[in-house]
């Protein structure tokens, strides 16, 4: 069964279990697989409190791209105030938070967009520099916007397409976190490629930074925390009854949607 986040109400709890019980508001992320359902066993280990503040709908949106976030911002590469930053896609599901939390962290956010419309997204979620890809050479634009300097990191989750010019965009000891390959696998790399500015290179996996329960929890802490202070603003344009599942896809690959989906079960 499909998905890989969820949130619901526990209603069951195994023997000598402590710190859940029945009636908690809870969350998950990643495994085990089978969020698609009105029900679903849940290790003890992997369930993560949903604080009363945060509605379960947008915990529901906003788990694993807002967890996803935060790894990259706040522990992958630590964001800084004056620090200027590069993201790509940045009016995806993810790209649209490390754009708000970057920019309330007090850095320079540049990102990439395929529209206008897009364009406009990308500005209310804080990009103070806009590139329009299809239309604009990011590199040069970046090396304008930046007066040669470059970033200290670019965030890259599109691959094959961007990720030679995003390591065009780095400054001396910049990173390069790749994240996603929308686009496709990107070409080999030589590290020698990489010495002319020292630059860093990473292709990091969520998993990892919540291998502990302290982490998880930590990770989750950070992006309720951001949603109740009104830094995270999930967009959540559509909700489906779990039981149209199918057209959910349908709409999504069709382009019909935006932003966030959310399934909830029927009835409730």
């Amino acid at each position: 069964m499909t998905g890989m986040e969820a949130v619901g109400v526990v209603i069951a709890v195994g023997p000598g279990l402590t710190g859940r019980k029945v009636g908690d508001l809870v969350a998950y992320v990643l495994s085990p697989m089978g969020a698609y359902a009105e029900e679903q066993i849940l290790p003890a280990e992997k369930v993560i409190p949903v604080p009363p503040s945060i509605d379960p709908v947008i915990a529901a949106a906003i788990m694993l791209k807002g967890m996803t976030a935060q790894f990259l911002v706040r522990q992958c590469f630590k964001v800084e105030e004056g620090h200027t930053v590069l993201v790509h896609a940045a009016a995806g599901g993810v790209g649209s938070l490390l754009c708000q939390w970057a920019n309330a962290l007090g850095a320079t956010v540049i990102g990439t967009v395929s529209s206008e419309d897009k364009a406009v997204q990308a500005k209310e979620d804080g990009c103070q520099h806009v590139i329009l890809y299809k239309h604009e050479d990011f590199v040069a634009r970046v090396n304008e916007i930046t007066s040669g300097k470059g970033v200290e990191v670019v965030y890259d989750s599109v691959g094959k397409d961007t990720f030679e010019g995003s390591l065009a965009c780095l400054k001396v000891c910049g990173y390069m976190v790749s994240f996603g390959q929308a686009s496709g696998t990107p070409d080999p790399v030589p590290l020698s490629a990489l010495a002319p500015k020292s630059l860093f290179l990473t292709r990091p996996s969520l998993f990892q930074y919540i291998l502990t329960r302290d982490e998880l929890l930590h990770t989750a802490s950070e992006v309720f925390t951001n949603v109740a202070a009104g830094v995270l603003k999930p967009r959540l344009n559509h909700t489906y009854p779990l039981s149209q599942a199918a057209q959910a896809h349908s709409d999504l690959e069709a382009r019909k949607t935006s932003g966030s989906i959310v399934l909830i079960p029927d009835g409730s």
